[in-house]
């Protein structure tokens, strides 16, 4: 009896470890969210400071996607024999520093660097940070932990972003970018107080990191992301355009969209995370599925005004709905180079946002109005559950089963060992 009861206070002790631990994991996300959009509502800020233009001053958000899209892979193979928990502790360092750089920066050329600097842990952190909080969590709540990690990125649209802005906006650009810093430097003492060892969880190699590019499996899950998430930013990149032309709402409105969007994002990668432990791939067509369905409704309701705004909300939470089964599929198909699959990820979604941004921008281009990027992602979120069904089907033909992997059970009982 008193073995049992021991067990049971193990094992809640456990489950308290790890929540804190995606909790932490979380506040990087949050921290990284805000970097990453809150230079967009700041252009004409940093425009006017450093006497450039806002177009030339949009190519900042330009390196700082390339950053993403260059460091998850670089870093994934570089550093795949590190300890887990120093990588993670490096790179959130690394994000500090580069943030830090940009404020110090006094020119657009530096600046530049800087914001090239500070997104090259971007994918790598998520990539890493998901595969640990899957580990601790254990067989079955595996997804469920990624959402909750993946929700700290959702929420900075909702709290970081909008509250950067308005402190970018009172008192400099470099003041929000301080406020990242800040963020930086409690998410880096938060890991050090928090991560265990993580001795049971195995590094890599460069060699079988790189290998893993080799696999088609992870090729098709990414681009399942790449074309379905497409969708997703053809309708944010010109939301506000949409809003005020075609709904004849002031510029007001707008925010609130926003943090509608924000807010249903953050309910997506929950209720996502729960779906992706239950009903594993399904929940990745359903979730773009009903993507496509809200886009349409957006594309149908915009010229009604605050119904549209309703939508946003719906919009974010479907799209949402299927990055926690995207990330863990990848670590499913991916075997031994599983850090480069899941850090592939967000390259794969930075590929996305310019995708999206790019065909949004054509179908305007053509005349059809700013009614049709809507149209258009929704068509993108088609394509993503065709692009699934292909990859699925080619596992089931080569014997690659969707499951998690054997290891993950191996090793689900050696973590409460270190969070003990």
């Amino acid at each position: 009896m008193s073995t049992d009861v021991e067990t049971t206070a193990s094992a809640r002790r456990s489950t308290t470890r790890v929540g804190w631990v995606i909790l932490a994991l979380a506040l990087g996300g949050f921290g990284i969210g805000t970097t990453e959009f809150v230079a967009m509502g700041l252009l004409p800020n940093i425009a006017a400071d450093l006497g450039i233009t806002e177009p030339v001053a949009g190519h900042l958000i330009s390196a700082y996607a390339l950053g993403v899209v260059v460091g998850a892979p670089v870093i994934a193979v570089l550093a795949a024999r590190v300890s887990r928990r120093a990588l993670l502790i490096g790179l959130m360092v690394a994000f500090t520093v580069g943030n830090a750089l940009s404020i110090a920066a006094q020119s657009y050329g530096t600046l530049m660097a800087a914001r090239f600097v500070a997104g090259l842990p971007h994918g790598a952190y998520f990539g890493v940070a998901a595969l640990v909080a899957a580990h601790l969590a254990g067989p079955g709540k595996r997804a469920s932990a990624v959402g909750k990690v993946m929700m700290g990125l959702s929420v900075a649209n909702v709290a970081g972003v909008p509250a950067a802005t308005w402190l970018g906006q009172a008192l400099g650009w470099r003041s929000a970018l301080a406020l990242v810093v800040v963020i930086g430097v409690l998410t880096v003492a938060s890991l050090w107080r928090v991560l265990p060892d993580l001795q049971s969880m195995p590094t890599s190699s460069p060699e079988a990191e790189l290998g893993g590019l080799r696999r088609g499996q992870i090729w098709l899950t990414l681009l399942v992301g790449t074309v379905g998430f497409g969708g997703f930013f053809a309708f944010y990149t010109y939301l506000n355009t949409a809003l005020t032309s075609l709904g004849g709402l002031s510029e007001s409105a707008v925010p609130i969209a926003l943090m509608l969007f924000g807010a249903g994002m953050v309910t997506g990668n929950y209720v996502g995370g729960r779906m992706a432990d239950s009903l594993g791939d399904r929940a990745i067509g359903i979730g773009m599925a009903a993507a496509a369905a809200t886009l349409l409704l957006f594309a149908l309701l915009v010229s009604t005004g605050w119904p549209a705004v309703i939508v946003t909300f719906f919009v974010g939470c479907s799209g949402s709905t299927a990055i926690p089964g995207l990330q863990t599929r990848l670590m499913d198909v991916a075997h031994d180079a599983q850090t480069i699959a899941a850090a592939l990820n967000h390259s794969a979604l930075n590929v996305a946002n310019a995708l999206g941004a790019w065909l949004g921008g054509i179908v305007i281009a053509q005349g059809l109005g700013y009614r049709a990027p809507s149209i258009a992602g929704a068509g993108l979120a088609v394509g993503g559950v065709v692009v699934l069904v292909i990859a699925v089907l080619a596992a089931r033909r080569s014997g690659v089963a969707p499951a998690e992997r054997e290891e993950a059970v191996a090793v689900g009982t050696d973590r409460y060992s270190e969070l003990s």
